[in-house]
């Protein structure tokens, strides 16, 4: 049973295995969602689905595993579709309709109802056309094709114009969800949460289920047993970048906050400007009264907490390499030799760059800022956020 929704996420880049093939038989088998799409939906991610970043794409499956609608093959109609003359795509008049003319075209009702007439106009078609109402063309009110106008359509070559079509037929360049696209606030605190590290601390407060069960049955009335809650003892100091060239990065550091502050207990934040000087600050409003020195920083925090510098790295190379560097004031010692000592200090130190990793060989302070940091610089990407979590768990 269910080889064909095997196969399906597989395609979908699922990392399915047989072993969950055979639990879903066996869990079906034992009555569980019977007869109930939605039921068997929630089984099947439960028991096929080992990481949430692929939920995504399991919701995509599934739908496309229920869906008893006979659909266009696709593979054949893109090859037709590609092989279509340049020319008759070409742009030599552009249509544009009232919005009563648009509300009198006759729109499909659906996707696979328009793709099949598609299918089907692409079998008729010989020669380019050019303001017609039916075929293949440009500049009219054909479903298909491109500087035309039309509610409801397939836009094949030319650019957006009226934002109305229902699929676009072109070659378009993504970047993959699971590793590479930059992340929200859920995706953040997925991959945080493999930083935390719990440990029973404190007074006996919660149930112990298993000693309960055991010292009742031993002793033949009920003997409650507590153990001490579950803490996560874990400790983040995080310093952001700020102003500048970071600020393309604002809403990018601000998810990567709120994800930090939901998933860590111990956690403590500064802020700097383009490299870490003699001192930080906590509030960007109050930015002398809040700054703490460098050194006062150093032998607050201990070595044992777990530190995450996010910022771009990219400066001029004074402001790395000479004594007062920084833009704002004539700071103390040179910004690599700041970032040297919070290096040497903390037991795991990394910094999370958004920049494109494409650029980081061509700025010179990056790389030296990689270098001082033996390599743990990492991408703001889930993959990147996943590496750097996966060396500051070590």
């Amino acid at each position: 049973m269910f080889i064909r929704l095997f196969y399906l996420l597989k395609r979908y880049g699922i990392p399915v295995s047989t072993q969950a093939l055979l639990d879903l038989n066996h869990a079906v088998g034992q009555g569980f969602a019977f007869a109930d799409k939605e039921a068997f939906y929630h089984l099947c991610k439960l028991v096929m689905i080992k990481d949430e970043k692929h939920y995504d794409k399991f919701d995509r499956a599934f739908g496309e595993f229920f869906d008893a609608i006979d659909r266009v093959d696709g593979a054949a109609l893109a090859a037709s579709i590609k092989n279509i003359p340049s020319d008759w795509l070409a742009k030599q008049l552009e249509k544009d309709l009232s919005p009563a003319e648009r509300e009198a075209l006759e729109k499909m009702g659906n996707l696979d109802e328009l793709l099949k007439t598609l299918a089907e106009r692409l079998n008729e078609q010989h020669k380019r056309h050019q303001g017609g109402n039916r075929m293949v063309g440009t500049g009219g009110t054909s479903p298909f094709g491109a500087f035309g106008d039309h509610p409801e359509g397939v836009r094949i070559g030319g650019p957006a114009r009226k934002r109305s079509a229902v699929k676009v037929w072109e070659q378009r360049n993504y970047q993959n969800l699971d590793d590479n696209e930059l992340m929200g606030t859920r995706q953040m605190q997925v991959v945080l949460r493999r930083l935390r590290k719990f440990a029973r601390t404190g007074a006996e407060e919660e149930l112990d289920i298993d000693h309960t069960i055991q010292a009742t049955a031993h002793k033949g009335i009920l003997d409650i047993k507590l153990t001490p809650e579950r803490r996560n003892r874990v400790k983040v100091l995080l310093f952001f970048d700020v102003g500048g060239s970071m600020d393309p990065y604002i809403k990018l550091c601000e998810a990567f906050f709120s994800a930090a502050r939901s998933e860590f207990k111990v956690l403590e934040f500064f802020y700097f400007h383009n490299c870490i000087y003699d001192h930080v600050w906590k509030d960007n409003l109050r930015k002398t009264s809040s700054s703490l020195a460098t050194v006062e920083l150093l032998r607050t925090y201990g070595p044992d907490y777990r530190v995450i510098v996010v910022g771009d790295a990219s400066m001029a190379p004074y402001e790395l390499f000479s004594d007062g560097g920084s833009v704002e004031y004539m700071s103390e010692g040179t910004g690599i030799g700041w970032l040297g000592q919070l290096y040497q200090h903390f037991s795991k130190v990394a910094w999370l760059n958004p920049e494109d990793p494409d650029y980081w060989q061509h700025t010179q302070t990056i790389s030296a800022i990689q270098k001082t940091f033996d390599g743990h610089m990492y991408p703001y990407t889930q993959a990147g956020l996943g590496d750097m979590i996966k060396y500051l768990a070590r």
